[in-house]
């Protein structure tokens, strides 16, 4: 199963972003989407999208986190990354420090995308795959996206 990872657009949806994630088995937005209407943007490339809220975030349905079984993996979706994820998690997929992340924690493989917009600590705009496939490592795979002032087709003003 291959899943798009992205996080902190802001109301910024780049078409290369839009154009990359619609081949995805399924979308995760992992918070900061801001205003409602960039999740249905997201939501009408087809894939199915989770998503959880963000601090950014004033959604009432969005939940806080998702923990749920996928390929035989234990997956918790957070926008702010607790120190530890909760006993028997595999993968803590992440937003909110606008940095990317691979990284192992007490047994738990924390992952982060970076953020699409306002990307942080000179890492460049970004999201990931996530290969998931039942029996093998899970694969993770940062994508670069250009910055805006590289690129100015973000299709949703902040």
């Amino acid at each position: 199963m291959r899943i798009a990872a992205i996080s902190d657009t802001h109301n910024r949806l780049p078409d290369q972003l839009l154009r990359s994630i619609a081949a995805a088995d399924e979308i995760w937005h992992l918070g900061d989407v801001c205003e409602e209407e960039v999740l249905v943007e997201i939501e009408a490339l087809g894939p199915p999208v989770k998503v959880v809220c963000g601090n950014c975030d004033h959604s009432a349905v969005w939940p806080m986190a998702l923990n749920f079984e996928l390929e035989g993996f234990r997956i918790s979706l957070v926008h702010i990354p607790p120190k530890e994820a909760e006993p028997g998690t595999d993968l803590l997929v992440h937003g909110h420090t606008h940095v990317p992340r691979d990284q192992m924690v007490s047994g738990t493989r924390f992952l982060n995308p970076g953020a699409v917009f306002r990307a942080n600590k000179g890492a460049p705009p970004s999201f990931a795959w996530l290969e998931l496939n039942r029996g093998t490592p899970p694969s993770w795979r940062i994508e670069r996206l250009p910055r805006a002032d590289e690129e100015d087709d973000y299709s949703s003003e902040e």
